[in-house]
């Protein structure tokens, strides 16, 4: 038989492997869950929130189910710095860098594992000085004790996928794929919403510093004027060393407000991919901010899609189900065929001559007949890894619609409490100022004092409780927006999945 025939016989023998390939695979096709049957988020429907005029972030906000979310929804924010700070940290952060790195190796390992569809074909060659024991027939025609052999050689080996062992494998990888992408969405859009929150924690920082200084020259102004009454023996030496005990209090309240904000900056450096030596130029206050007033309510049914949490817990559930069918074929039999074609000859110069072919075909079927349990138990494992996989799945979905509804709920009485931190600051701020004025005046004696100091620490209370709320608007604003996906469905760079992207090969699921 000629070696091109040889070869023919084994091209049939691949292409009818390949045929067998074809068939299903055992084990579960997955079915994406239904998204769960809930018309709304909080027990009672969403209302326009209330307003404080003003008083920086007291603007009413109203939601809406038709607002989609803007890949960049932190310009909502109106803050040129914030939306430099976020393209520069999107572009040098470590974690996006490392969770686009893992998404690589998982799309690697799906391309590795479709190498297993082809067949395998190598190639050796060998050259030996040989000798052969007399008391034995030569090994060569010519009865020469004494030889060179020279053999090129060609082998080919293919293992049909009957059972879907590869498919169900390809299948597996491809979800870890998917989880891996989502991943980095999730990346994307915690980092972004951090770097928010930490401007916004920032501005908050400054603005309780902003107020205790502004405590503490009203203080140092009030504690001369009580030197002076002293002086004037309208005032005790007690009275005085009240009001210096109250601005000590003040003064005492500065330096850890420092120290937060300095490191609030070193996190904001982090969080770009800098260090803290470094600097930024940028500096956050509350009112360079300007707070969204027209705030999306996704529908419920969209947040399992929208949520890239959600979607790696799917995802995992994929992988678990394809899981399943592996540990089914692994029990099943396993094909392989292998064909092997060359030459031998004694000198180089015959390898390639007439007659100095060889070749030769096979075919084997492998069945696990006993091993103890293990593939059994391993099938069983896999099982029960997919009920696993699912109730991370459910709650995961829970613990995402509750994300929303706090959200929700926080921003509902985010409004009414900046409110009413408006009013608590102003009332207070005016019987500060009479008390101030009466204290002047010399007028209440002993009385009037107490009724200052009270004044003084209601004041610096209201001023902190002010700006408090006011962060918590913008902070919250900006958490609604995380919590309903952060809108990477409309970022070009993110929204693609690599099933779209990349064809199946041999009919891989």
């Amino acid at each position: 038989m000629s070696l091109s025939y040889s070869w023919r016989v084994a091209r049939s023998l691949v292409i009818a492997g390949f045929l067998l390939s074809v068939s299903c695979a055992v084990g579960p096709n997955f079915k994406r869950p239904a998204a769960p049957d809930v018309s709304g988020y909080t027990s009672t429907p969403l209302s326009t929130t209330s307003s404080t005029v003003n008083a920086a972030g007291g603007e009413a906000q109203h939601f809406s189910k038709k607002i989609d979310i803007s890949g960049e929804w932190w310009a909502l924010f109106h803050s040129k710095p914030l939306n430099d700070l976020i393209a520069r940290s999107l572009k040098a952060n470590p974690d996006i860098k490392a969770a686009q790195a893992a998404l690589k190796v998982a799309r690697e390992n799906v391309l590795a594992q479709k190498g297993a569809f082809y067949p395998s074909i190598s190639g050796s060659f060998s050259a030996s000085r040989n000798k052969t024991s007399q008391e034995l027939s030569p090994f060569t025609a010519s009865g020469a004790l004494y030889y060179n052999l020279y053999t090129p050689q060609v082998t080919v080996s293919y293992v049909p996928d009957v059972f879907g062992l590869n498919r169900r494998t390809v299948e597996s990888l491809q979800a870890q794929v998917e989880q891996a992408r989502f991943a980095l969405i999730a990346s994307h859009i915690t980092l972004s919403s951090n770097v928010v929150a930490a401007a916004i924690e920032e501005a908050s920082l400054r603005a309780q510093v902003d107020a205790t200084r502004q405590l503490i020259a009203i203080n140092s102004n009030l504690v001369q004027v009580v030197r002076n009454q002293l002086a004037k023996h309208v005032a005790t030496q007690a009275d005085l060393a009240a009001q210096e005990s109250q601005l000590a209090q003040v003064n005492a309240t500065l330096p850890p407000l420092l120290k937060q904000l300095a490191q609030q900056r070193d996190l904001l450096a982090a969080l770009s991919g800098g260090f803290p030596s470094e600097g930024m130029a940028a500096k956050f206050e509350l009112s360079a901010l300007q707070l969204p007033q027209k705030l999306p309510a996704s529908l419920p049914s969209r947040l399992v899609e929208q949520r890239p949490d959600v979607r790696q817990a799917e995802e995992n559930m994929h992988s678990a189900s394809a899981q399943i069918g592996i540990a089914v074929a692994n029990r099943l039999p396993n094909f392989n065929l292998t064909a092997d074609a060359g030459t031998m000859a004694l000198t180089a110069a015959k390898m390639f001559s007439a007659g100095a072919g060889f070749w030769d075909l096979g075919a084997s079927i492998t069945q696990p007949i006993f091993q103890g349990g293990t593939l059994l138990h391993k099938e069983r494992a896999a099982r029960a890894a997919y009920v696993q996989a699912a109730e991370q799945y459910r709650s995961t979905v829970v613990t995402a619609f509750q994300n929303v509804a706090d959200t929700l709920n926080a921003l509902q009485r985010d409004a009414d409490a900046l409110k009413s931190a408006a009013a608590a600051g102003d009332a207070a701020k005016v019987t500060l100022d009479l008390t101030r004025r009466q204290l002047e005046t010399g007028s209440g004696g002993e009385a009037n004092q107490l009724a200052l100091l009270n004044a003084q620490q209601t004041y610096q209370q209201a001023l902190f409780n002010l700006v408090q709320a006011q962060a918590n608007r913008y902070a919250d604003t900006a958490a609604l927006f995380h919590a309903l996906g952060g809108g990477w469905w409309n970022r070009s760079d993110l929204a693609k999945t690599d099933r779209e992207a990349a064809p199946q090969a041999f009919g891989a699921r």
